[in-house]
C-alpha cells in the first residue's frame, strides 16, 4: 500500500536560458553565453550574469516551497530538465507552439519530453517563470508523490500556481487564472492580434455561482489529459479542485487525505465511505465545509473587484504570507563561458519537442554541422534525437557516433545510444549491442543517479539479455524513482515473471489491470490470463493472432558503426547515396572512434567482502555469493559507476550489493559498477 506522504530524494537538475538561437552573426553581434549553476539547477544564459542568477534563485525558491508545502526538505528530480528563457519577445514568438490556446504561452509553456523536459520563457516579461508553476507543480507531484485522484493533482497545481516572491515574502493562495489572464492578454494581443482569455472567467468567478459539482461527483472525475494537454483550466473541475486543496492545506488536512487517498485507492472502499473514515464528516458536510470557506477568503473577492474596475492589472491580494525560503542573493552561484555554436545547438535541440517546429530546428541543426567552425557535439546529438523520433536508427547511429567522437562518454550521447536501441528493440527490430546499451547507461547513472528511464532502458536491456535478477533491482530503482508510470510497473511485473516469481508479479498485475490506460490494462489482464501456463511450462503461450514485428533490416549498432568509422570504411547495412567516392573523398576527417570492450556484462547479487585499493587508484573487489567468491579489478575506482550510495569506497566490508562486471576467468573479471542495496 503506498505511504501518504512519500519520503524524498534528492533533487538534482539542468536549466538553460537564452535570449537567441539565429544562425551565427558577425562577432560583434554575438551574445555572450554563460553557464551559471545553483546546488539544483543549471542556467545557460546569453542575460548577463544578474538575469540568470535571478531566474536560477527563482527556480531554488520555488523548488523549496513545494517542499515546505509537502513537508519535506529533499526532493526527487527523476527526469533531468533544462529551461530555455527567450529574451527578445520577437525571438520567442518563433520557438512558442503555435497550436496553443494557453493565454499562459506569452510568457512561458512546458513541453514534457521522453528523454527531459523543457521549460521555455519569455524572460522579457518580468516574472515569466510564473507561468510553468502549475505544470512545475505537477513535475515534482510525479516524482515525490504516490499516484492520487484528479482532483488532487490539479488542484495542488492550481495552488501553487498562485505562488509568488516579494523581496521580503512568499505569498500564496490568490486566483491563479485571474493572475495569469490579466497578465498575460497584452501579450497574447500583440502576438496573435487577438485577446484569448476574451470571456473566460476566473476560478473565482467560477465558484461564485451557486451551482457545484457534488463531492463525490468531483472526486470521482477521470483525468482530463489529452495527448499531454490539459485543456482550459477555466472549468468548474478545476475551480472546486483548486478550492478544496486550498482548505486541506489551510485546516492542516493533509495526512487525513492520505488516509482517504489509502481507503479509496489500496482498499477501494467506496468515496462517501471513505470520506467518512478519512475526515470525520460526511461528503455533505466536507462539501459544505469548502464552500463557507471559500465565501470567508476577502482577498479573492477584493481582488476580483479590483479587475472589474478596469485600468491596469491589480497585484493580486494574497491569501497566505509567509517568509521567503531564501532571499535571490543568498542562492550562491558558479558561473563559466559557453561556445556561441553549442548554445545554438542547444535552442535547437529544444526546439525538436515543438512539433511545428521540428523542421525549423533540423536545418538550423544541419547548418551548423555542414561549418567545421560551428559544429559540436551537441548539434549531432539533437540530430540523432530526431531521427530517432523517426525511427530512423541508422541514421541515429551514425550521427551519435560522431558526436562520440568529440567525447567518448557525454552522458546525454551515451543516453540517446540506449534509446535509438531500445525504440529499436520496441519496435520488433533484432536488437544489437545490449551489452554497449547497458555500459551506456551506467555512465548516465554516474552523471544523474536518480534518472528513472535510464533504469527503465537498464531493465529493458538485462531482461532482453536474460538477466531477469538483474533486470529486477533495475527496475525496482525506476519504480520507486518515477512511482506514477504504470509502464514502469508493468515490466517491473515482467521481471518478477521472468524471474518466476509469480505471486510478486501476480500482485503487481492485479492492480494494473484496472488502469485508467486501456494498453496497460489490457496487457496486464493478458499476462495474468497466461501466468498459470508460465507456471507450468515456464514460457507463455503462442498468441497466433500476434504480427510479427520483427525486421529483416536489423539496425546498425553502436559498436559496428564505431569500428567501421574508426577502419575508415563504410557501413555495408545500409543504402545511403552518400557511400559513393565523391562523398567519401569529401568527408571532414574525424578522430579514430574509442575501442568499446564486447565482453558481455554479467550480474551477479552478493556481498562486497574487501576493497584493495593499496595500488591506487586501481583496486580488487572481492564479491562474494554462496560458495562463490570473485576478485573484480577496477583499472580506475573513480571511473567505476556506483548506483545507491554516493561514492566508491575502499572501506566496503560485508556490504549487500549487486556488481556488474565483464568475465576474465571463473573466479575474476573487470568490475563495471557497483549497486549498494
Amino acid at each position: 500500500m503506498p505511504c501518504y506522504p512519500k519520503i524524498f530524494q534528492p533533487i538534482t537538475a539542468l536549466a538553460v536560458i537564452c535570449s537567441g538561437f539565429a544562425p551565427a552573426a558577425p562577432a560583434d553581434d554575438q551574445p555572450h553565453w554563460l553557464r551559471i549553476s545553483s546546488d539544483h539547477f543549471l542556467v545557460l544564459t546569453d542575460a548577463g550574469q544578474k538575469k540568470g542568477h535571478e531566474i536560477v534563485a527563482r527556480f531554488e525558491q520555488m523548488r523549496a516551497v513545494f517542499g515546505d508545502l509537502m513537508g519535506r526538505q529533499k526532493l526527487v528530480m527523476a527526469k533531468p530538465m533544462e529551461i530555455v528563457a527567450i529574451g527578445n519577445p520577437a525571438t520567442y514568438a518563433q520557438l512558442a507552439p503555435t497550436a496553443s490556446t494557453d493565454p499562459a504561452v506569452a510568457q512561458g509553456f512546458f513541453l514534457w519530453g521522453e528523454d527531459r523536459d523543457y521549460i521555455v520563457l519569455n524572460a522579457s516579461v518580468p516574472d515569466c517563470w510564473r507561468a510553468v508553476e502549475h505544470p512545475l507543480a505537477h513535475y515534482f507531484l510525479n516524482y515525490n508523490y504516490p499516484p492520487t485522484q484528479p482532483w488532487f493533482d490539479e488542484g495542488f497545481a492550481e495552488y501553487f500556481a498562485s505562488l509568488y516572491f516579494t523581496p521580503k515574502k512568499t505569498e500564496l493562495g490568490s486566483d491563479p487564472e485571474l493572475i495569469i489572464s490579466q497578465a498575460s492578454a497584452p501579450l497574447v494581443q500583440i502576438a496573435a492580434g487577438t485577446n484569448t482569455t476574451a470571456g473566460l472567467k476566473s476560478l473565482t468567478e467560477i465558484l461564485n455561482s451557486p451551482v457545484w459539482l457534488s463531492l463525490p461527483d468531483l472526486l470521482g472525475m477521470k483525468n482530463r489529459v489529452v495527448n499531454g494537454q490539459e485543456g482550459t483550466h477555466h472549468t468548474l473541475f478545476y475551480a472546486q479542485s483548486w478550492m478544496l486543496v486550498h482548505y486541506l492545506l489551510a485546516k492542516d488536512k493533509f495526512s487525513e487525505m492520505g488516509t482517504y487517498f489509502a481507503l479509496v485507492q489500496s482498499q477501494n472502499l467506496p468515496v462517501a465511505q471513505a470520506v467518512q473514515q478519512a475526515f470525520g464528516m460526511t461528503p455533505a458536510q466536507l462539501d459544505q465545509a469548502v464552500k463557507d470557506y471559500f465565501h470567508s477568503l476577502k482577498p479573492l473577492a477584493a481582488t476580483l473587484e479590483e479587475v472589474k474596475r478596469g485600468g491596469p492589472p491589480p497585484a493580486a491580494e494574497p491569501v497566505t504570507e509567509s517568509p521567503l525560503p531564501f532571499t535571490v542573493e543568498e542562492v550562491g552561484d558558479s558561473t563559466r563561458q559557453v561556445p556561441i555554436p553549442e548554445a545554438q545547438a542547444l535552442v535547437a535541440e529544444m526546439q525538436l519537442r515543438i512539433p511545428e517546429r521540428r523542421q525549423q530546428a533540423v536545418t538550423q541543426l544541419e547548418s551548423l554541422v555542414d561549418d567545421p567552425k560551428t559544429d559540436t557535439l551537441v548539434a549531432h546529438r539533437a540530430l540523432a534525437f530526431a531521427h530517432v523520433q523517426k525511427n530512423e536508427t541508422n541514421e541515429a547511429f551514425r550521427e551519435l557516433n560522431t558526436a562520440l567522437h568529440f567525447q567518448p562518454n557525454e552522458p546525454w550521447s551515451r543516453f540517446d545510444l540506449a534509446l535509438a536501441a531500445y525504440h529499436s528493440g520496441e519496435k520488433g527490430a533484432r536488437i544489437q549491442g545490449l551489452a554497449n546499451t547497458m555500459e551506456s547507461l551506467h555512465i548516465v547513472l554516474t552523471e544523474y543517479p536518480d534518472f528513472a528511464e535510464a533504469y527503465n532502458i537498464l531493465g529493458w536491456a538485462r531482461l532482453q539479455g536474460g538477466g531477469a535478477n538483474a533486470a529486477l533491482e533495475a527496475m525496482r530503482f525506476a519504480v520507486r524513482l518515477n512511482p506514477r508510470d504504470e509502464s514502469y510497473q508493468l515490466r517491473y511485473a515482467e521481471a518478477y515473471m521472468a524471474a518466476k516469481k509469480w505471486d510478486d508479479a501476480t500482485s503487481i498485475l492485479e492492480h494494473l489491470k484496472t488502469s485508467q490506460d486501456p494498453q496497460i490494462a489490457k496487457i496486464a489482464k493478458k499476462n495474468l490470463n497466461d501466468l498459470p501456463f508460465m507456471k507450468k511450462f515456464g514460457i507463455p503461450p503462442q498468441d497466433d493472432s500476434a504480427k510479427d514485428l520483427k525486421s529483416a533490416n536489423a539496425p546498425i549498432s553502436p559498436s559496428k558503426s564505431d569500428a567501421n568509422s574508426a577502419s575508415g570504411k563504410k557501413s555495408t547495412d545500409t543504402d545511403d547515396d552518400s557511400s559513393d567516392d565523391d562523398s567519401a573523398s569529401n568527408t571532414k576527417a574525424t578522430p579514430a572512434a574509442p575501442q568499446i570492450d564486447k565482453r558481455p556484462i554479467k550480474f551477479l547479487k552478493g556481498k562486497v567482502m574487501s576493497v584493495d585499493c593499496s595500488q591506487e587508484p586501481e583496486a580488487v573487489v572481492v564479491v562474494s555469493e554462496g560458495k562463490r567468491t570473485l576478485k573484480l579489478r577496477a583499472a580506475n575506482y573513480n571511473s567505476v559507476a556506483v548506483l545507491g550510495s554516493g561514492k566508491f569506497s575502499c572501506d566496503w566490508k560485508g556490504i549487500a550489493a549487486g556488481v556488474n562486471y565483464r568475465p576474465g576467468g571463473k573466479l575474476d573479471g573487470d568490475l563495471v559498477s557497483v549497486e549498494v542495496q
